[in-house]
């Protein structure tokens, strides 16, 4: 990765830090996932959701650090590597970009049935 930036794993309580994360970038130095600020200005917001979404179907309770630590790493770094291939219009992981493109629903109430009611 040009202009590439990664860390180390710092497994310790990985899910507290995680929580107290300020910024995307925090997720990746706590995960030791490298990534492109380039990617990262972009999509930061998308990844993080789409790490979520993929978290979601994690069982960490109960699990070791380090068990926490490699599954967080393994589902941000296949977030990131969502949006570092792709747009985020392309995966929409947003409401407001999956409603843009959404079929319309039209209410439409034929003539007739409004003049039956007279």
């Amino acid at each position: 990765m040009t202009g590439a930036k990664s860390f180390t794993v710092l497994p310790s309580d990985i899910l507290a830090k995680l929580k107290a994360a300020a910024s995307a970038e925090e997720f990746f130095v706590l995960l030791g996932v490298g990534y492109e600020t380039r990617v990262l200005d972009v999509a930061r917001l998308h990844i993080l959701k789409r790490m979520g979404e993929y978290l979601a179907g994690e069982d960490l309770d109960g699990a070791s650090d380090i068990v926490a630590a490699a599954r967080c790493k393994a589902v941000l770094e296949r977030a990131y590597e969502d949006f570092a291939t792709s747009s985020p219009l392309e995966h929409r992981v947003f409401k407001v970009l999956k409603q843009a493109v959404a079929p319309k629903r039209t209410h439409f109430v034929p003539f007739e049935v409004l003049l039956k009611g007279r």
